[in-house]
């Protein structure tokens, strides 16, 4: 008897349709065969699925089964094909009915029982696309998919409770959608902007980057404060949208990072991977293409502390994500995309010592060193960044003096109040373009939005030409500006907020930033 059961093979971010073809055959010695270019781990099932079977109390047939996975083209990878295998072997040996318009999906434990599968949400989203009615998955991996509005959802105890429902339907309910439910995957930041002495200058500077989605460069000598500001920069970020949260969930789903009995993302993700990372760490890939750094960061933060101490072929490999927001993947066993639209927050020091242009402390490296320091970062990849700033070395004198009035000094949710008005004056303005904040804007829409008046654009050509700012640094100092009108509330950019802006882009000499 044949019996083809529906599944889902996620492919990347991707999702596409899958037949189980289950065959029992009449005649032939017993034996269960996989065909459709199954890898190790789905192999692998044969056992898992026939101990789940008979550890179920559910007779396994002692005839010659052959499981197709179709298409058979496309290599199939992951335990997410046990249900689905199951549930074919046992209706093609039984007289069982199988819901029309279901798709079975998740990893079987040998007593029967369903493990958190990844990649329930994608799937979730799959049926939706596809008009199907009903999913069934495993328990603990319903929560992801609970969000995904207009299909049943199913949640699935263990073979038993799954085969036992074909019968009598009341034994199995769909789930109440829901738009948050479960444990949060990230926590709060480390640090409160309160707490951090001085660095007024710095501060306004990670504002203008939280309001305005732009990357950002630190440089100062060790222990004036980079690492502190990079982890309080989480806490002035607003929380992520609907919209947003699903683009992160999928990417943390599709890698298996969602906990078991967890849900969606609400807050921003904060990756900040150790400068030995390889370039497939950073930006995705491997035999089994996988997202890297720059996608888990997506709509988050993605912070390189020691930026020069990063390898310069991941640092390089940066250029083409931080312009198209995006990194395309090709390997000999295919092709995935993974959007990658994040926050770049980097910090180094001045030269390998650190203390180049300290107020009180001397440089000892020699003139060779500093320029193969500087040397490993490109000029390529330093014209993608939004915002440079020197991080001044706090004095001693004033740790008792500032102790004495932290308690006046402004909270990050103080800041972030006025980080999430410039963000829904963004979201007002760009709402039909697509996009959320300034730094998305491309230059047809920075003409659109980003009206400059006379004294204002002769400003900018000025320093265009003194500074030899590239077409790039030119139309991101007016991103910038624009972001600093937001918090403004100004209608439009003003001098004072093109000059702001140009301060951030302006290096005072080729030795003070990089």
């Amino acid at each position: 008897m044949l019996v083809k059961v529906s599944s889902a093979l996620n492919l990347g971010l991707n999702t596409v349709g899958m037949d189980v073809e289950v065959n029992v055959a009449s005649r032939g010695l017993p034996a269960l065969e996989i065909v459709g270019l199954p890898t190790k781990a789905v192999a692998e099932s044969k056992q898992r699925v026939k101990t789940a079977i008979v550890n179920s109390d559910i007779q396994f047939p002692k005839k010659r089964v052959v499981i197709n996975l179709a298409p058979a083209d496309i290599p199939k990878e992951g335990s997410f094909y046990d249900l689905p295998i199951a549930v074919g072997i046992i209706a093609a040996s039984s007289d069982c009915q199988l819901p029309k318009e279901s798709l079975f999906f998740g990893e079987l434990s040998l007593d029967g029982k369903l493990r958190h599968t990844k990649g329930a949400l994608l799937l979730a989203l799959f049926a939706k696309e596809r008009g199907i009615k009903n999913i069934f998955i495993p328990k603990q991996s319903v929560n992801e998919a609970a969000v995904v509005k207009g299909i049943n959802i199913y949640p699935v105890e263990d073979l038993n409770q799954l085969i036992f429902s074909f019968y009598d339907q009341d034994i199995l309910k769909p789930i109440k959608n829901t738009k948050y439910r479960g444990k949060q995957v990230f926590k709060k930041c480390e640090f409160d902007m309160s707490e951090i002495l001085g660095q007024e200058q710095s501060k306004r500077a990670l504002e203008i980057a939280a309001a305005g989605a732009h990357n950002l460069f630190m440089t100062g000598s060790p222990g004036s404060g980079k690492t502190m500001l990079a982890q309080a920069f989480s806490g002035i970020l607003p929380s992520l949208t609907e919209e947003e949260s699903l683009e992160v969930t999928k990417i943390y789903s599709a890698s298996g990072l969602i906990p078991p009995e967890g849900s969606v993302i609400k807050n921003r993700p904060f990756r900040s991977p150790h400068h030995t990372v390889s370039s497939i760490g950073l930006i995705g890939g491997g035999s089994k293409i996988k997202p890297g750094e720059i996608s888990l960061a997506h709509r988050g933060v993605l912070f390189l502390d020691e930026f020069n101490e990063f390898p310069r072929s991941a640092l390089e490999a940066l250029r083409q994500p931080l312009e198209d927001n995006r990194i395309t993947i090709c390997r000999s066993r295919g092709k995935a995309t993974f959007p990658a639209q994040f926050i770049l927050l980097a910090s180094a020091n001045p030269c390998p010592c650190g203390y180049l242009y300290h107020p009180k402390k001397n440089c000892i490296c020699t003139q060779r060193e500093i320029e193969k320091y500087r040397k490993k970062i490109s000029g390529p990849l330093l014209d993608r960044i939004d915002i440079s700033i020197e991080v001044p070395v706090v004095d001693a004198g004033d740790f008792s003096a500032n102790q004495n009035v932290n308690k006046s000094l402004e909270s990050s949710e103080a800041i972030r109040k006025r980080v999430l008005k410039a963000r829904r004056i963004q979201n007002e303005r760009l709402r039909h373009e697509n996009i959320y904040t300034n730094a998305e804007m491309g230059n047809s829409q920075i003409k659109k939005y980003c009206f400059l008046s006379d004294q204002v654009e002769r400003i900018l050509i000025q320093a265009t030409a003194k500074f030899c700012l590239s077409a790039r640094a030119y139309f991101k100092t007016i991103k910038i500006a624009r972001t600093i009108a937001d918090l403004d509330s100004s209608e439009n950019i003003e001098v004072v907020h093109m000059a702001e802006a140009l301060q951030y882009r302006y290096r005072k000499s080729e030795t003070n930033i990089f």
